[in-house]
């Protein structure tokens, strides 16, 4: 994966953590159809918020979509992160 696309993820994962508060609220405001739910809700967001980074700056910097390769190296990083990642949802 591009140096620069990297460093933005891994940005936008401390981002991510640095908005627990946020993202605990607007969790805990979709217990109601079960915390499961919820927190696959919560999951899905971030997840969300870094394919749209990924791909977007894939776009920006490389001037292309992303090829298969980096989007294994994209799944690569989630998965380097996801006990920080977890810390959110407790």
């Amino acid at each position: 994966m591009d140096e620069k696309i990297q460093k933005v993820l891994e940005e936008k994962i401390r981002d991510a953590l640095g908005r627990d508060k946020e993202l605990t609220i607007l969790i805990d405001s979709f217990k109601e159809i079960g915390t499961d739910e919820a927190n696959a809700f919560g999951h899905g967001i971030i997840i969300g918020r870094l394919y749209n980074s990924f791909y977007y700056q894939s776009r920006r910097v490389l001037k292309r979509n992303p090829t298969e390769q980096e989007f294994s190296e994209f799944i690569q990083l989630l998965k380097e992160h996801k006990n920080e990642l977890k810390i959110i949802f407790g």
